[in-house]
């Protein structure tokens, strides 16, 4: 039972790991030598050094074949391979060894503050006008189509429930949607068709021109549950990868006899249509391109092209948008595709559009012309800042890396082990409080060692404890004649409160024992220490189980803390007579399943005398356990199972909180009883693991199993000679 084994795992989780590299430690680089014989650049580069020497000589001495010439060109692009990567390397080098220092970084950071911008940003505001305003016209066409999208959409949604209402009506319906439609965008070219279900009464109908495809006679497979709205192709011409964008919107009419069928709406995004985007977004769509297409796992190579006829992508005047669509097949899962689609656009049209929401003016200027001038001005404004910027950061640049270089040399104090070393505190700002925080970490630093080490010492403690705990437990197989005894203890801590043992009594009698004090840890165990003694002295002297756990209840409860108990099970079993005589002080039951042999041969029985719990230190509760407390008598015969256990056996939990259980621990009895008694605990314990998983032990687990073998012949069964 690795698994439920927490103490042996949190051990293990306990040991030690490497400590990190200190703050700042470098590692050594490598050498000239090491490059040359350790790396696969110098090693080619010494054979490829080493072909062009022979070669060098071959040829001094006579005309060498196409061969030695072949193998000297190979030898020169390994030479050039290898100078290319010990360049690298040395850039690698180079940028280390110069950049290591923060002060260097610095000044080279503000060196390219202060030197590039002045020279790039005229090309940078060029270059980010023209991006953004290539943006904002994607945006704004891509939302004036995305409008139409949802607009078809939501119209064919109300269709569609109006033929789910009366699906006679359809005809009627498509009509009144198209004059709906066109009434609403009179430039779009709307087509509705109705595509029944399966076994629908209703035949398809259309309305509207489908000039551009053919009407769907049936729904994809992966558009009938939750319908489709997006856009799909239609080739313009074969052969080409121009295509016609049509935006179809497909809705179920489910009303309460079912499915009736689907609604399609299909808006050809034409001429006339581009026209109506432009005039409410002013960016002008032109052709359009299927530039990916996903089919059988192959991707086609995609065409980006300009608006118009064939004219070059043009800064601050044409752009593309990027458009997801869907190819309209009948297959089991969407097929994605994407389409390309240039654009024409004015920026003064579109910087319009987007002042157009202000119509004010002060003092007569227009209030998007005042912005210009406003961003002018910000501009001259931002020059400024970074002159001043760079006259601030040379002059901070100093008292920063100075503030660094201290914190730097206090780590490498402290990497030594000099915890008394404090930083100077010179300023009151960030670095000034981390430099305070440094000094008061490596103040407390030597306290958190302490804490370890107390921590270790207590770690060992409780390990030696848990040492001294197994130790009292019996030690080795109890060797009975007629029984087979197993026993298992598994404390949910590294110290517990569960305890079993063995005592052997005069007259051929072997007392049985399994106690639970209540909680567990060093409390609980120090209490079951106290037991043994108790049972050890008493064992001896009591003939009954009945009076041993009277005398144990009043000896051990005035020692037992107020708000502690034990529970207690304890058998005497007479091997003469062949009888069990047991009482049970509050623990969980005795599981018993009679053998082959015994007159109550048949299920596992739950043996349940009455009892309370030792210990109660309360008025009257010693007489009230005297008086609760019965004694039991068990013959036993050959093959009878007897199974003790606390309850951290039937309350081991799984990651679902689902308790083991009596019945389950007694259908394991009665399945596998017939095994011997450490067969049968290894059963019992392979199960409880597979009940718990992963699970943490949330108890002490401690159980014994007694078995009657052949050997057990009680006085009352064997023959007597003579007689």
């Amino acid at each position: 039972m690795a698994r439920l084994r927490l103490p042996e795992r949190l051990a293990a989780g306990r040991r030690q790991r490497p400590l990190p590299p200190a703050p700042g430690a470098r590692e050594p680089g490598p050498t000239p030598r090491s490059l040359l014989l350790r790396s696969w650049a110098g090693r080619l580069f010494l054979v490829s050094a080493f072909i062009k020497l022979l070669v060098a000589i071959l040829r001094r001495l006579v005309e060498p074949p196409a061969i030695v010439e072949i193998v000297s060109a190979a030898a020169t692009l390994g030479l050039l391979v290898a100078l290319v990567y010990f360049l690298w390397r040395l850039i690698g080098l180079a940028k280390q060894r110069l950049l290591w220092r923060v002060r260097r970084k610095l000044i080279i950071s503000y060196i390219f503050i202060g030197v590039l911008p002045a020279m790039l940003i005229i090309g940078f505001v060029l270059l980010s006008a023209g991006v953004l305003s290539m943006s904002v016209s994607a945006y704004l066409f891509k939302d004036g189509y995305d409008a139409i999208v949802e607009s078809g959409g939501m119209i064919t949604q109300a269709a569609a429930g109006d033929i789910a209402k009366s699906p006679s009506t359809i005809a009627d319906v498509l009509k009144r949607t198209e004059q709906v439609t066109k009434s609403r965008y009179p430039a779009l070219n709307v087509s509705l068709a109705f595509v029944p279900a399966p076994k629908s009464p209703f035949p398809p109908l259309q309305s509207g021109s489908w000039d551009h495809l053919d009407p769907p006679a049936s729904i994809p497979a992966w558009a009938r549950i939750e319908g489709f709205q997006g856009t799909i192709t239609a080739p313009v011409a074969p052969g080409t990868n121009e295509v016609q964008l049509v935006v179809r919107a497909v809705r179920h009419a489910r009303g309460s006899a079912g499915n009736v069928g689907s609604l399609v709406m299909d808006i050809v995004i034409d001429d006339h249509a581009l026209d109506f985007l432009y005039e409410r977004t002013s960016v002008k769509g032109g052709r359009a391109w299927l530039s990916i297409r996903q089919s059988e796992g192959a991707t086609a190579p995609g065409v980006i092209a300009a608006a118009g006829d064939g004219g070059q992508l043009a800064l601050f005047r044409n752009s593309v948008t990027f458009l997801e669509c869907t190819v309209w097949v009948d297959a089991p899962r969407r097929e994605a595709c994407g389409v390309t689609m240039a654009m024409a656009y004015n920026v003064s049209d579109l910087w319009t559009r987007l002042t157009s929401a202000q119509s004010l003016s002060l003092a007569g200027v227009p209030l998007g012309q005042l912005f210009l001038w406003i961003l002018a001005v910000l501009a001259v404004l931002f020059l400024l800042i970074q002159g001043v910027a760079l006259l601030m950061g040379l002059a901070l640049a100093r008292s920063i890396t100075s503030s660094i270089h201290e914190m730097f040399m206090g780590t490498e104090r402290v990497q030594q082990g000099d915890f008394t070393h404090r930083i100077k505190v010179t300023t009151h700002d960030q670095l000034g409080e981390l430099a305070q925080s440094f000094n008061q970490m490596t103040g407390s630093i030597e306290g958190l060692l302490q804490t370890a080490a107390e921590k270790k010492r207590l770690d060992e403690e409780l390990r030696i404890a848990r040492q001294i705990q197994m130790s009292l437990l019996p030690r080795g197989p109890l060797d009975v004649p007629g029984l087979g005894i197993t026993a298992l203890c598994v404390p949910a801590r590294e110290v517990g409160g569960d305890y079993y043992d063995f005592f052997h009594l005069p007259e051929d009698r072997i007392g049985v024992l399994i106690a639970d004090v209540a909680g567990k840890g060093t409390s609980a165990a120090l209490y079951m220490a106290e037991l043994k003694g108790l049972m050890l002295a008493l064992s001896q002297t009591s003939r009954s189980p009945r009076e041993l756990l009277i005398d144990v209840n009043r000896i051990i409860s005035e020692n037992l803390d107020s708000r502690s108990f034990i529970t207690m099970t304890y058998a005497v079993i007479d091997r003469r007579a062949g009888v069990m005589t047991y009482c049970r002080a509050g623990h969980t039951p005795l599981i018993f399943l009679p053998g082959p042999g015994s007159p109550l041969a048949g299920d596992a029985r739950v043996l349940v005398p009455d009892g309370m719990v030792v210990g109660l230190h309360i008025p009257g509760a010693a007489e009230k356990f005297a008086e609760l407390l019965e004694e039991e008598r068990l013959p036993l015969h050959v093959g009878d199972v007897i199974v003790l256990y606390t309850d951290g056996i039937t309350e081991a939990m799984n990651a679902q909180e689902d308790l083991f259980g009596e019945t389950r621990l007694s259908r394991i009895v009665e399945e596998h009883g017939h095994l011997a008694s450490g067969e049968l605990r290894e059963r019992i314990l392979r199960e409880i693991e597979a009940f718990v998983g992963a699970s943490d032990q949330h108890d002490d687990m401690t159980m014994i199993l007694l078995k009657v073998e052949e050997a057990f012949v009680p006085v009352r069964e064997a023959a007597v000679p003579g007689a």
